[in-house]
């Protein structure tokens, strides 16, 4: 969508100055100047002036990030790309603005459904207040195609469950979780959890650090039980596991013992 845009624009432009110059050119008519001055001077002047209006226009509202922006969806080529996860490593503007909301570039380590790792950019109009959100760490969903792994575009398609499907495989890969634990996740009851204690064995991970949690898990029907946890988290997702916090968790009603907890994909 966005080539074939840009290309009508480009030709609009070049057919537009074609005809102009061919005008100017071959005029044989008569003028009163002494000179051919309306070769050059009238309505055929018309169609420059308008590529000349709309191309940028054209080639301005179809720049990365910006045509996601106005519609709210990934553009056509990455809308069912294949969803990766994307560490935010570095932020910049890229001084482009639409709505008085800056364009992003954003730097990232991007993990593919293979595994593979890979540096990449992404575009993206973020309102003012939730600019502090993309900081280094962040992990944000994104779509990636395979054979182009230059840039990707963060998911704007709000499939919560391929996010969380990308995240458990990678989760997987490093040791982090189980299958079982996964199958608690899906399956389970879901409940509170408040954290009671905290403990750092200081274990890290593949940057993430291994956390023991005392939780008071209350049940459906309001009574509460105690179990204890662990968990891999990044360094951006330490202050959700802090004594005090309240987490969303799930358990099988046969086994109290084993709680499994969530935390944002973004936190």
């Amino acid at each position: 969508m966005k080539t074939i845009a840009r290309a009508v624009a480009a030709a609009f432009l070049v057919v537009a100055f074609g005809y102009y110059l061919l005008h100017g050119l071959t005029y044989d008519g008569p003028t009163e100047y002494g000179q051919d001055i309306l070769a050059w001077v009238g309505p055929q002047m018309a169609l420059p002036i308008i590529a000349l209006t709309v191309t940028p226009i054209v080639f301005a509202f179809t720049g990365d990030g910006i045509l996601s922006a106005l519609t709210g969806n990934n553009s056509a080529e990455y809308r069912n790309a294949g969803v990766g996860l994307g560490t935010v490593r570095a932020v910049r503007h890229t001084g482009v603005t639409l709505n008085h909301q800056p364009q992003l570039r954003i730097d990232l380590s991007v993990e593919g459904a293979d595994g593979k790792v890979f540096p990449s950019v992404a575009k993206l109009v973020v309102p003012q207040h939730r600019m502090a959100m993309l900081r280094p760490g962040v992990v944000l969903p994104v779509r990636y195609l395979p054979h182009r792994t230059d840039k990707v575009e963060v998911d704007l398609s709000g499939d919560q469950r391929a996010a969380q499907n990308a995240m458990n495989e990678a989760m997987l890969r490093k040791g982090f979780t189980t299958r079982g634990k996964l199958d608690i996740a899906e399956r389970g009851i879901a409940a509170q959890a408040v954290v009671q204690t905290l403990a750092v064995p200081g274990e890290i991970r593949d940057g993430h650090t291994r956390v023991v949690l005392g939780l008071v898990v209350t049940r459906p029907d309001g009574s509460t039980f105690t179990t204890r946890t662990e968990k891999y988290v990044p360094p951006t997702a330490v202050g959700q596991v802090q004594v005090g916090r309240i987490l969303r968790a799930h358990y099988l009603p046969q086994d109290e013992s084993e709680v499994v907890i969530a935390i944002p994909l973004s936190a």
